[in-house]
């Protein structure tokens, strides 16, 4: 088996948030870009309350896509005011902002009044003019320069008409992406989690017990800081979250804040530690952040905190941990720790637990072993017949990269392999060579 590789950086996501009124069509943009119904649409004026986030890639760039509640500056008290203090976070976040107006009414002075909040923002700004679904719509466009936020164009987020012109606009005003070369021996962690399951204090206890801090240095995000330190020889850099070594008002924002951050510290760290807080069930939150690191392909450890709060028996660990399972089963790879950041107990051994995933991850099976270990799969458990009746092959096999553990499988028909016989072939690779913490990505390839 070879030894392990160095895993490559990840790029820090530039973010693109939606604003405007309410009800001008801002969720419908953000599932035509994203590809899917990510956000609740409805006629009723300020349905989207709370933040919707998911990647989007155009012409090879990737960009975090925000979509927010209605804008309603004027808005003081209730949940209005709420809506507003979470869009002008996004606002304080975003790299580029969508500015989202309905052509078929014209510009309103609610418009003006989000113009003019962006106006006080050195943020690149799109104007965008929405539901122009044919050609009588086009002149009401210009009315918009009104605004002074520039030129608008003009889109139907519902039918789809003009959005790639939209999303190159967007793509010219992106930031220059810059990959994160420096410090490429240190292994970079995140710790995540839902609010108040002790991140601060864990990371705070790590530090403190290395007692090896060599320097904070900037992150490439704004206002964030990375924090670099030594354990058992090995560097580390523990990414700055929302809340993550703050004690500030920062930790205390709406969940929006916290969850952006969350995103762009597992986009660009090599393990995650998803922490839960062990006095406490389970929460629809909870699994959510746990999640994540799977659909970015990043190296995760469950930890569950306040541990030492807990009453246990000789089979309370194992109870919890197949509980993790169950309700994570996509996620059964990651392995499942017991800590307390109060009092330090097993916290020194997680550098190397976290050196030991990183490990798996970075993982690299020779060719030769690889094939021979599929061979010997087919010899057991053959792939399906096709819908014709001929028999599926896998010619060859081969590993076209690490973090994640990505492998390609040369087959006469990838579209017959199904999904059953690949979560076989995902589990026999862990069986046989282990993966624990990574998550692994199998790709067909035709062949004739």
């Amino acid at each position: 088996m070879d030894s392990p590789t160095l895993a490559p950086r990840s790029m820090n996501l530039p973010i693109v948030a939606i604003v405007g009124r309410p009800n001008v069509g801002k969720s419908t943009l953000f599932n035509r870009i994203v590809g899917g119904g990510a956000a609740v649409v409805d006629d009723q004026p300020g349905v989207t309350r709370d933040r919707h986030y998911a990647r989007a890639n155009w012409g090879g760039h990737e960009f975090l896509l925000v979509d927010t509640g209605g804008l309603l500056p004027g808005a003081k008290d209730g949940i209005e005011a709420q809506v507003r203090r979470q869009v002008e976070l996004a606002l304080d976040e975003a790299d580029v902002v969508v500015f989202l107006a309905d052509v078929r009414e014209g510009p309103v002075p609610a418009d003006d009044e989000v113009a003019d909040v962006l106006r006080r923002r050195a943020v690149p700004t799109i104007l965008v003019a929405n539901k122009v679904d044919g050609a009588q719509w086009e002149a009401g466009t210009y009315e918009f320069n009104a605004l002074g936020i520039g030129e608008p164009i003009s889109v139907s987020a519902e039918h789809g008409r003009l959005i790639g012109d939209l999303l190159d606009r967007i793509v010219e005003h992106l930031p220059a992406a810059s990959d994160e070369t420096e410090e490429t021996s240190a292994i970079r962690v995140a710790v995540i989690g839902r609010p108040n399951v002790g991140k601060s204090s864990l990371v705070n206890r790590l530090l403190g017990e290395e007692r090896m801090i060599v320097h904070d240095v900037p992150g490439t995000t704004r206002d964030s800081v990375d924090t670099r330190f030594q354990a058992g020889g090995r560097d580390f850099v523990l990414i700055d979250t929302a809340g993550l070594r703050r004690r500030s008002k920062e930790a205390e924002g709406p969940e929006y804040y916290s969850m952006v951050r969350t995103l762009r510290a597992v986009d660009r760290c090599d393990v995650a530690l998803v922490l839960f807080d062990a006095t406490e069930p389970l929460s629809g939150q909870d699994l959510k952040v746990a999640t994540l690191p799977h659909e970015g392909g990043k190296s995760a450890i469950y930890l569950y905190n306040k541990w030492d709060l807990v009453e246990k028996d000789g089979m309370t660990s194992k109870r919890v941990e197949e509980e993790t399972r169950y309700r994570l089963p996509l996620q059964s790879y990651v392995p499942v720790h017991f800590v307390s950041a109060k009092t330090g107990q097993r916290v020194g051994r997680l550098p190397t637990v976290i050196e030991e995933v990183y490990g798996e991850g970075a993982k690299r099976i020779p060719t030769s072993a690889l094939n021979t270990f599929v061979r010997r799969l087919i010899a057991e458990n053959s792939p399906p017949y096709s819908g014709s009746g001929k028999p599926v092959r896998i010619y060859y096999a081969t590993q076209a990269s690490v973090s994640p553990p990505t492998f390609i499988l040369f087959t006469n028909n990838r579209d017959a392999l199904g999904e059953s016989y690949l979560r076989y072939l995902t589990n026999r690779l862990r069986d046989e060579f282990s993966f624990s913490g990574a998550p692994l990505r199998i790709r067909l390839r035709q062949q004739r």
